[in-house]
């Protein structure tokens, strides 16, 4: 007898980048750039300071060198500008590093967990906040990275270069001080004129993208049907809404980022004007007139550039806030401690799950999608859930998986609920073939290990050879390193591959737990075959099997069935007396169960129909 696998079953020691869970990441991921803030401060009084060296040296050629006429002055002075400069461009380059190696530094952290966010956003019954997570994170490592947030280092040293002017003449400072007021009311109105304006652009942004997406996915329909015209009409509608958005919110801050720089430019020869008149007077000399003029306008240099760019800055902050709220409503992930292997035994009791609230409806109204769900399974145990469409067998399935978590009730596996358990561990002891499935961009032997790096080739190729795939994965242009997937140049698999190589991934290393919905529902005869040979092969090796069916053959290898209606159990035992239950209630006409579709033709080599005497029985001992 098979012996199900259990290596990899202690904790992932793989670096996850979520030091505190999820909801932590981000966080944790900002704390983490203390040090570099407080190292590009520096950097930046040094930068700061050495922006002096322009006005200093005109200050004394007009005062100095024209004054004595001395050109080893010039020569002297010439050289100490140019070893400053030197330095002024090594520590901007530094500054400039730190910056883009931060931005690095938070991505490496939050990225893995904002994407963990992404794909459990796809989860049905899933918020919608966080789809943004990792374009919002994207937005945020861009602009940490830009001159944008070099100015914000800036803005603090701008009374570095007031304090000089004042030193050169009052007048010249409270004229500079003035500038910076105008500067910054201007900064304020173009925050308060555009922040509406830019969060609707974002949202429109967002719709257009999702139905370019999705257009893109249907695109077989929408071209066999001739939908091209229309949808693109309402591409184009929301394109140009979110286009005029985008253009209301920057009309203002063009006005205001040119209005700014028209005064910048202004001011710089209202101080040439004001130096002019006190060197009249005979308060200052001619040379802190060009000294003047270079330090008010590298005063306000940072706040000219961050108007410049403050629809940047607005995404940035918009994206932040979406950040902090998303990772802040995560759910904490529990300290948990290491359970043994699961042998497959499942406990549900009284499951229920309900839709989610329709909109403008109460919470409270929810519809039932099932009630009171109760049953035991024990390793080895094949269960067939037969019902109509709608009756909660999608639900089920995944409920049992964990991918979505009940409203009421429980699922034990092996005693554990499944919150005891680490996802990632117990993911290893699960296999799942959900009702519609898409390859990942990778090889077919990436998509059967299920990415994992450390996975043995034999582990795969006998996933592949139970699932009887192993030939025709053979005969594909580079075998089992065939590229699949909707990008990178995938090769395109048929409906009745891509099902079948899910299988296989989902059988690989012999779950303790493998839950089928609709396995054979692209699948020809072949196919119909090696899967009640797959599920014969997992009972025999104590792996617990439910499968969610539509046809009589994938019910074929399970011991028990449970038949659902309206989310209701409405029969549940051994398959045997579920069927005897069924004739009788048939009055006569055979067994009619709901949801079962009547078997298509078979020659006589093909799977026989779904026996009244069940012999299936197949569990070994836990």
């Amino acid at each position: 007898m098979k012996s199900r696998k259990t290596r990899g079953d202690g904790p992932d020691s793989a670096r996850t980048g979520k030091p505190d869970g999820n909801r932590n990441a981000y966080v944790s991921a900002l704390w983490g750039l203390k040090s570099t803030l407080v190292t590009l401060l520096c950097f930046s009084a040094i930068l700061n300071v050495l922006m002096l060296t322009g006005s200093v040296y005109m200050l004394q050629i007009y005062d100095r060198v024209l004054s004595s006429g001395s050109l080893d002055t010039l020569m002297g002075l010439f050289t100490i500008v140019v070893v400053l400069f030197v330095f002024l461009g090594f520590f901007d380059f530094i500054r400039t590093r730190i910056l883009s190696r931060a931005a690095l530094r938070l991505d490496d952290v939050a990225a893995p967990a904002a994407l963990d966010l992404w794909i459990r956003s796809g989860l049905p019954g899933a918020p919608d906040r966080a789809g943004q997570a990792l374009r919002d994170l994207g937005t945020v490592r861009g602009f940490i990275a830009s001159p944008a947030m070099a100015g914000f280092f800036d803005v603090p040293f701008i009374p570095l270069y007031l304090t000089v002017l004042f030193m050169i003449h009052p007048w010249l400072g409270w004229l500079t001080v003035a500038g910076a007021v105008v500067t910054a009311i201007i900064a304020l109105t173009t925050r308060a004129m555009t922040a509406g304006s830019l969060r609707r652009a974002a949202g429109l942004d967002a719709a257009e993208r999702d139905f370019a997406d999705s257009s893109h996915a249907n695109a077989e329909a929408i071209t066999a049907m001739g939908m091209q015209e229309t949808v693109t009409r309402r591409w184009s509608d929301l394109h140009v809404d979110a286009m005029a958005s985008g253009q209301r919110g920057s009309d203002p801050s063009e006005i205001l980022a040119a209005s700014s720089k028209a005064f910048r430019m202004l001011l710089q020869s209202s101080i040439l004007t004001l130096g002019a008149l006190l060197v009249l007077r005979g308060d200052i000399s001619g040379g802190m007139i060009i000294a003047s003029s270079i330090l008010s306008g590298r005063a306000l240099a940072p706040v000219d550039q961050l108007i410049g760019q403050w629809r940047n800055i607005g995404r940035t902050l918009a994206a932040h806030a979406r950040l902090m709220s998303e990772f802040k409503a995560a759910p904490i992930q529990p300290a948990r401690i290491t359970l043994p292997a699961p042998t497959g035994r499942i406990q549900v009791s009284n499951l229920t799950r309900l839709a989610p609230a329709a909109a403008g409806s109460a919470a409270t109204d929810r519809a039932r999608i099932l009630t009171r769900i109760s049953f035991d399974l024990d390793p080895g145990d094949g269960l067939g859930v037969i019902g109509n469409s709608a009756s909660g067998k999608s639900t089920l399935a995944r409920l049992l998986i964990g991918a979505t978590r009940p409203d009421a009730g429980e699922i034990r596996l092996d005693g554990a609920t499944q919150d005891q358990w680490d996802p990632a561990v117990l993911g290893r002891h699960i296999g799942y073939l959900p009702q519609t499935l898409t390859l990942l961009p990778g090889t077919i032997r990436d998509n059967i290990a299920r990415f994992d790096p450390q996975a043995a080739d034999e582990d795969v190729i006998a996933a592949a050879r139970l699932t009887g795939i192993h030939d025709m994965i053979l005969k594909l242009p580079d075998g089992y390193a065939t590229r699949v997937g909707a990008t990178g140049g995938g090769m395109a698999l048929s409906g009745g591959q891509i099902q079948r190589v899910g299988l296989a991934r989902a059988i690989y290393r012999m779950p303790a737990l493998v839950v089928l919905d609709e396995p054979n529902s692209n699948l020809d005869v072949a196919g119909d075959s090696a899967l009640i040979r797959t599920v014969e092969a997992l009972r025999e090796a104590g792996s617990t099997v439910v499968v969610m069916a539509h046809r009589p053959s994938a019910i074929a290898a399970v011991n028990k069935l449970m038949v659902l209606e309206g989310g209701k159990v409405q029969l549940f035992g051994n398959k045997a007396e579920v069927l005897k239950a069924a004739m009788k209630s048939g009055a006569g006409g055979g067994a009619k169960l709901p949801g079962l579709a009547p078997e298509r033709p078979r020659t006589t080599t093909d799977v026989p129909h779904v026996p009244v005497n069940d012999n299936t029985d197949k569990r070994t001992s836990a």
